[in-house]
C-alpha cells in the first residue's frame, strides 16, 4: 500500500469530524445514488458568519466517500465562505486531472492523495462531501 492509500484509509479508520458541531449555522444532506453514500454536513460559522469555525460530518459510505468528508474538513476550518466555496472548485478541477492543491498548509496537500483515485464512480464518491459542501454554505442560516 502506498503513502496516499495509507492516508485515505487512516483518515476512514480514525476521522477527526464525525460528528455534529456544537452550534449548526448551515447544514446539508448529500448523497450518492450510484453507490447509496451519505453525508449529512453541519457547519459552525463565526459571529460575522464569514469564516467556518467547525464543520463536521456523519453518515454512511465507503473509505474514498468517508475519508474525503474528513480531509475537507481539515481543509476548510478556518477558512473564509468564499475560500471554501474556491476549495470546492479547484477540488473538483483535481480530481479531473487539472492541476493540485498547494504543497502547504499540510491540510490542503492531504487532499492530494485522493488524486489517486481514477475510476469515474469513485470520484463521484470524493466529490460527494464537496458538493454537500457547496450546497450547505449556499443556504441561509439555520435556526440556532
Amino acid at each position: 500500500m502506498n503513502r496516499q492509500q495509507q492516508l485515505i484509509l487512516d483518515h476512514y479508520k480514525q476521522p477527526h469530524h464525525r460528528g455534529r458541531t456544537a452550534l449548526v449555522h448551515r447544514s446539508h444532506q448529500g448523497r450518492t445514488p450510484y453507490c447509496g453514500d451519505i453525508i449529512n454536513l453541519t457547519i459552525q460559522l463565526n459571529a460575522s458568519e464569514e469564516i467556518i469555525e467547525d464543520l463536521q460530518f456523519e453518515g454512511n459510505g465507503c473509505v474514498i466517500c468517508l475519508a474525503s468528508a474528513d480531509l475537507m474538513a481539515e481543509a476548510v476550518r478556518g477558512k473564509r465562505v468564499h475560500e471554501a466555496l474556491q476549495m470546492v472548485e479547484q477540488f473538483r478541477q483535481m480530481m479531473q486531472g487539472q492541476g493540485k492543491f498547494p504543497d502547504y498548509p499540510q491540510e490542503l496537500a492531504k487532499l492530494n492523495s485522493l488524486q489517486t483515485i481514477t475510476h469515474p464512480l469513485r470520484i463521484k464518491c470524493a466529490n460527494l462531501a464537496w458538493y454537500t459542501l457547496k450546497a450547505a454554505l449556499s443556504q441561509p442560516l439555520a435556526d440556532r
